[in-house]
């Protein structure tokens, strides 16, 4: 598929999930595809970072939800906090831990799934519509065996855990290194991130690829296969379609991510950004860079 036919399946008011960590393999070249067509009021299922900054940025988003927004070297993506400041999109705030869980509940079609984590913290008085539940089985477990807190005088009552909302995605997308014709996709960098629970979480996954390669040559570690095409409705090959945020292939583009934040702090900086770099098509934008690159160089 195109990047364009990608986003034409997609509908307003969808929740859509988005793989990648903070400012790592983000399938940005799609995402720039969404600022280039109507798409808007989504909620944005995310391990954020410039993604959701410059969807924030455009006006697409009615609510991320998200265990953090963050450009990793800059610390808070610059969009998605004046999006927060000023109230125009709402936010469910997750710690890492839930946000994986509910990925899980979701990709095993689960109403939700149990976790200790958000007990006794702040997680539970900001989101209040989180439940909790108590284990059926008692301290002792289901065979006898002693459980967390056995012998601390609770008696036989099951544990009170956090019952994790499944985030059930309409669509998904990830971005991996490399991809067969047939929707099969690894990565080639240090983390898998959670990109394989999007996909599975999704009721379809687009996925965007460095390299589109022919069926069998997908060679590497088996671990390395991440993303299986049962899961996968449509791939895109998109050279560089991560920039500006890491890749297998390469390294974050530091000084453009940092001339992206700096742009951010000023309307007429940024509407200058825009104007050069999100008006055109993605070879437009992928030209752009390296014309902006020249230029630094001198």
């Amino acid at each position: 598929m195109t990047a364009e036919e990608v986003v034409a399946s997609l509908e307003d008011g969808m929740t859509l999930g988005i793989g990648g960590w903070g400012s790592r393999r983000k399938p940005m070249a799609l995402v720039r595809a969404i600022l280039r067509s109507s798409l808007r009021d989504l909620t944005v299922v995310s391990c954020g970072g410039p993604d959701v900054g410059l969807l924030c940025a455009a006006g697409r988003v009615r609510r991320v939800v998200a265990p953090f927004v963050t450009m990793d070297s800059v610390p808070l993506e610059p969009h998605f906090r004046a999006a927060r400041q000023s109230g125009a999109v709402g936010f469910t705030e997750y710690d890492e831990g839930m946000f994986m869980f509910g990925l899980l509940a979701a990709a095993h079609r689960l109403p939700f799934l149990p976790t200790r984590a958000g007990l006794g913290s702040d997680v539970m008085r900001v989101n209040p519509e989180l439940r909790t539940v108590r284990s059926p089985y008692g301290v002792r477990g289901p065979y006898g065996a002693p459980g967390r807190d056995a012998g601390e005088g609770t008696g036989e009552d099951g544990e009170e855990l956090v019952a994790v909302p499944a985030l059930t995605l309409d669509a998904a997308l990830v971005h991996l290194d490399r991809a067969d014709t047939r929707g099969n996709g690894r990565y080639l960098g240090p983390d898998p991130y959670l990109d394989d629970l999007f996909a599975k979480a999704a009721a379809r996954t687009y996925l965007s690829c460095e390299r589109l390669v022919e069926p069998g040559g997908l060679d590497g570690p088996p671990q390395t296969l991440l993303v299986s095409r049962m899961h996968v409705a449509g791939v895109v090959e998109t050279p560089d379609g991560a920039h500006f945020t890491e890749s297998g292939d390469h390294g974050r583009d530091e000084a453009f991510q940092r001339y992206y934040a700096a742009s951010a702090a000023d309307p007429y900086a940024w509407a200058a950004f825009t104007d050069r770099f999100l008006s055109g098509d993605e070879t437009a934008y992928q030209d752009a860079v390296r014309r902006w690159h020249e230029e630094q160089a001198g």
